[in-house]
């Protein structure tokens, strides 16, 4: 007969350490460890629905990785239950190994069971109670423990699926904001290589202007040396010709020499004005852009019939088309844009366009003598440099072929700035301080004007440069 030390380790075996009762169904994972059926299952359940999606879990003891495809009958551990359940019922014929008596009897201040020979020797005047009697007693303790310890495990396991979900959802916030910051360097990085291309084209016009001073400096001496060579050889020869040869129109040729004079060449100062802090260009985009900025305002002799403007002439907005409009060869007939009433013509500029949140605009540059009609084609060999939102928040340059813009964030308000001999368009969400897009280097030689088309759901409106 086996032991009670025995029968209790055995027991602990075939117990389902997250119900703690013996293993109804015992189902078995990959690292070893059986559990009952429905109390595995259900674990995996709740996980499932506070992380949706999740197919691999965690043992309950080891840890160990799992899906339910690893969960296999443990026909052996089904067995043992079995085999204690038919022990506990004929639990009332285990004998005292000592006396070899049947254990009737419950020791209460030792916890055991004791027949009566040991009551009398090993445990007389311990406090004892017939097996019966104190059965009922210790279950209704022992299941009341079950329940409380399964309610801590229960709360337990919320508690760590609250943390599974945190870990998650921590995971979600810093890829974001990895992603933000990436952005953020990669926007930071092509402007300050767009201003680093503006500045060096800058520094080479303006060497190449006192070159050019210089070296016709250079050739105004050359020329002078040479007269001078000329004189001194005109002069050495008399020296050493006869008498009557030198002093044949002496008189003339010294007051010839006396009236050679040099000029001093212009000192031209090496000072270059082409200068750049690059540390306020890396702190502050939006600032060094609105050091440019200019005032624009709308032209209403360029307008479309079906564009409605302001009375300041900073804001557009679509409508219904109007008649007895004042005629003009400069407005636009087919589509609905408008112009800028100032154009430029050189330098650097920069002017701001409240977009909103409108759903469809084009905004940037044109040259002063685009075609206004059917036959507009709004692309920069037809002298346009302008990007669009179509549907869709989808925001696209106007180049050949188009080029899709994937932007991070929508802009509320979209910057436009121009270098004029550096040939550069460029744009910015002002919002976040970023660049957009810049578009391939060209050659400016017409005035350039600020250029806008509206369609249906949307408005632009020109705020006033900060002062």
């Amino acid at each position: 007969m086996a032991s009670a030390a025995n029968m209790k380790n055995i027991r602990e075996i075939a117990t389902c350490s997250i119900c703690f009762n013996l293993m109804t169904h015992p189902m078995s994972i990959r690292c070893g460890h059986s559990f009952c059926q429905s109390c595995i299952m259900d674990i995996c359940k709740k996980l499932s629905q506070w992380q949706e999606g999740l197919k691999i879990f965690n043992c309950p003891l080891c840890q160990h990785r799992f899906t339910t495809k690893h969960l296999s009958y443990n026909r052996d551990m089904e067995n043992i239950v079995e085999v204690i359940k038919r022990m506990d019922e004929t639990d009332h014929e285990m004998l005292c190994e000592e006396h070899g008596e049947q254990l009737h009897l419950f020791c209460e201040d030792e916890g055991q069971l004791i027949c009566w020979r040991c009551e009398r020797a090993q445990h007389k005047g311990h406090a004892t109670a017939l097996v019966e009697d104190a059965y009922q007693g210790y279950k209704e303790q022992l299941q009341s423990a079950v329940t409380k310890l399964s309610e801590l495990q229960e709360k337990c396991m919320n508690y760590k699926m609250f943390m599974t979900k945190k870990i998650t959802d921590l995971k979600d916030v810093i890829e974001i904001q990895r992603q933000h910051i990436k952005s953020e360097f990669k926007n930071l990085q092509t402007f300050l290589h767009e201003e680093e291309k503006c500045y060096l084209w800058r520094l080479e016009k303006e060497e190449e202007q006192m070159l050019r001073r210089i070296k016709a400096s250079e050739a105004n001496l050359e020329q002078k040396s040479n007269e001078l060579s000329n004189h001194i050889l005109e002069l050495e020869a008399k020296c050493q010709g006869s008498v009557q040869n030198l002093l044949q129109d002496v008189k003339h040729t010294l007051s010839k020499s006396l009236t050679v004079k040099l000029e001093t060449p212009e000192n031209i100062a090496l000072e270059i004005h082409t200068t750049c802090n690059v540390s306020e260009l890396y702190f502050d985009v939006k600032k060094t852009l609105r050091r440019y900025q200019v005032s624009v305002t709308l032209d209403p002799s360029t307008a479309h019939s079906g564009l409605f403007l302001a009375e300041d002439r900073r804001q557009v907005t679509p409508g219904y088309s109007q008649e007895n409009l004042e005629a003009s060869s400069k407005r636009f007939t087919a589509f609905p844009c408008v112009l800028g009433s100032k154009g430029f013509t050189s330098g650097r500029h920069f002017f701001e366009v409240d977009v909103g949140e409108g759903t469809g605009w084009d905004l940037g540059v044109c040259r002063e003598n685009v075609q206004r009609g059917t036959d507009m084609k709004q692309k920069p060999e037809f002298g346009f440099w302008t990007i669009r939102l179509c549907k869709k928040n989808k925001y696209v340059a106007l180049t050949s072929p188009l080029t899709s813009l994937h932007l991070s964030e929508q802009p509320l308000v979209v910057g436009v700035f121009i270098d004029y001999e550096a040939g550069l368009v460029s744009f910015y969400n002002m919002s976040a301080g970023c660049h957009i897009f810049t578009f391939p280097k060209a050659s400016f030689s017409d005035t350039l004007l600020p250029f806008f088309q509206v369609y249906q759901h949307s408005s632009l409106f020109l705020p006033l440069p900060d002062v």
